[in-house]
């Protein structure tokens, strides 16, 4: 008898497994400290709906954007506005496969830089096109030269 995967709600609306707790531990600490230093350079958007261009809907784990203004009565669903970098974070029932196609899609669609993170391996990935990229570790201080950042791993894995 073969196993049947039922996707929950989450799942089939952003077209992504469910994350995990460590999964959600490492997103906010990106985000805080992408935030804390490079606020005033980006607006750093989690799950936010990309408008893509073969029409498929993308959820990120985080989108680096230039600065936004927020105006009550002016909102979007799908942002149609291309992010300059996007971060994954590959959860416990995610292939890696899937992001990797997704990091060439994004490339395809204009984004200048994106991150993969392997949170079992305390490991990101930086890419600056879709086969050419950075491996950053443990203890490591992240450089994403395509964006100008510089992050420390050890606050993103303690």
């Amino acid at each position: 008898m073969e196993d049947v995967l039922v996707q929950s709600e989450y799942e089939i609306e952003r077209g992504k497994p469910m994350p995990s707790k460590n999964h959600s531990i490492i997103q906010k600490r990106l985000i805080v400290l992408l935030e804390n230093e490079y606020g005033n350079q980006f607006e750093i958007m989690p799950e936010i709906n990309l408008d893509q261009p073969n029409n498929r809907d993308r959820v990120p784990d985080i989108g680096i954007f230039p600065p936004q203004a927020f105006v009550p009565d002016e909102d979007e669903i799908r942002m149609a506005q291309t992010p300059l970098g996007l971060i994954e974070i590959l959860s416990p029932k995610q292939d890696i496969t899937e992001l990797l196609s997704k990091c060439s899609e994004y490339f395809k669609s204009g984004v200048r830089s994106y991150w993969l993170v392997l949170p079992a391996l305390r490991t990101i990935y930086v890419f600056r096109a879709a086969n050419d990229y950075d491996v950053y570790a443990k203890q490591d201080q992240l450089r994403d030269e395509n964006l100008d950042i510089e992050i420390s791993l050890a606050k993103v894995f303690k």
